[in-house]
């Protein structure tokens, strides 16, 4: 087998653990206001439940980036997707609200341990060149399980509001065999020992966080930090915004989420390479942003389910074309860094993951618009920052030619 095809297996096998774990995650999200309800949750309530994910995901990633040098990426994969497994099944067999947030500190240390290892993963079987084709990929079977995802919880759901649950347990068990069986390791045993020799002290978070504000690519993990706390706000009240303010079914909701997701997914696998070649990554992310931001606020005044639909599906393809062209762009910025990078891309992504949700609902509980046009003022500003950024990095490498030319 050639190392091409190799490649390409390493490549399919991520995509189909991304896309099982999404489809676990996925499916539940139709079912999750009415699920809460059982355990006399609020809106607060469920979007603390959305950030308890992202605290633990948020600890642990900045580790996890350094630990797949050290001991593989394969094996953060594997324990993540079986760390993702049982917080599943806890979830599942839940009969008190601690029990669904331990689910979620676990299912959020799951992620940390499996993001950043498949992100250096798809790093390391592809060229600089074809890195953001590689990226769109592992996007596009992200956003296709959340396609498949509430589709699948609605039908199962029929049959009891907790088999959803049980049966995302039951295909991310089915990921974590496939992962240990079939994905083999890119990081040979001689780099894995010199990254192990090359630090004797493990960097906490604090000291890690202020390495990456000095590194060159800080700006886009600030993007990725702005980018997720408006999309996770977005998503965490959405289904609570539409119900109450429109009276919008849990089957209306799972049809916005996935025709949203469709679409995210038709423009990652097929066009993402063709618009970041066309555009260049800062270009597309400038506009993009923009128009995540004025969707977040076209929402709060239209009225009807079509607009609505309209709407939402604009934000979401707005954002499934921001996530690949800030990770191509950060890649080719991390050189050697390739797991430092990846996870404090996580990381900055957890602490989206934290502060939208939980912000977003308790604005929810003040103003049901409110949490809307917060992030859509947050987005805009991203727009900005980036702007600003662009200009100054375009800037000093001008001054820097200037210099080696005189």
């Amino acid at each position: 087998m050639s190392r091409k095809e190799k490649s390409s297996g390493s490549l399919f096998i991520l995509m189909l653990n991304m896309f099982i774990v999404m489809v676990g995650m996925g499916l539940i999200i139709p079912i999750m206001p009415k699920f809460i309800t059982e355990f006399g949750a609020s809106g607060q309530a469920m979007g603390y439940l959305v950030s308890a994910f992202g605290l633990t995901q948020f600890v642990f990633s900045p580790f996890a980036g350094e630990w797949s040098d050290k001991y593989g990426r394969k094996k953060m994969i594997v324990f993540g997707i079986a760390m993702f497994t049982i917080s599943q099944f806890i979830f599942a067999a839940a009969t008190d609200m601690w029990m669904l947030y331990a689910s979620r500190f676990l299912g959020g240390m799951g992620a940390a341990f499996m993001t950043p290892a498949m992100m250096a993963y798809v790093a390391d079987i592809t060229t600089e060149y074809n890195r953001g084709k590689g990226l769109g990929w592992l996007m596009a079977s992200m956003s296709l399980g959340v396609v498949v995802g509430p589709g699948i919880g609605g039908f199962l759901a029929e049959s009891g509001i907790r088999i959803p649950f049980y049966a995302a347990a039951m295909i991310a068990a089915i990921s974590t065999v496939i992962s240990l069986l079939f994905l083999p390791e890119t990081v040979s045993i001689e780099a894995r020992m010199k990254s192990k020799l090359s630090q004797t002290k493990r960097e906490n978070i604090l000291k890690q966080f202020a390495r990456s504000f000095k590194a060159p690519y800080f700006m886009l993990l600030v993007l990725i930090f702005t980018m997720t706390f408006g999309l996770m706000g977005f998503e965490s009240v959405f289904g609570l915004y539409v119900d109450k303010k429109y009276g919008f079914t849990p089957k209306d909701i799972s049809l916005m989420i996935t025709v949203g997701a469709l679409l995210g997914v038709v423009i990652q696998a097929v066009l993402i390479d063709k618009l970041l070649r066309r555009f260049g990554e800062k270009k597309l992310l400038n506009v993009m942003f923009v128009v995540a931001g004025v969707s977040m606020i076209i929402m709060v005044f239209v009225q009807g389910y079509f607009l609505i639909f309209a709407v939402s599906g604009l934000f979401f393809i707005a954002t499934s074309i921001i996530r690949p062209a800030i990770n191509t762009l950060l890649s080719k910025m991390a050189g050697n860094e390739q797991g430092f990078v990846a996870g404090m891309n996580n990381a900055y992504m957890s602490l989206g993951n934290i502060i939208g949700p939980a912000i977003a609902g308790t604005l929810f509980d003040v103003n049901i618009n409110i949490p809307y046009v917060v992030g859509a003022v947050i987005l805009v500003m991203s727009s900005l920052l980036l702007a600003a950024w662009s200009r100054s990095s375009s800037a000093s490498k001008a001054a820097k030619s200037e210099a080696v030319h005189a």
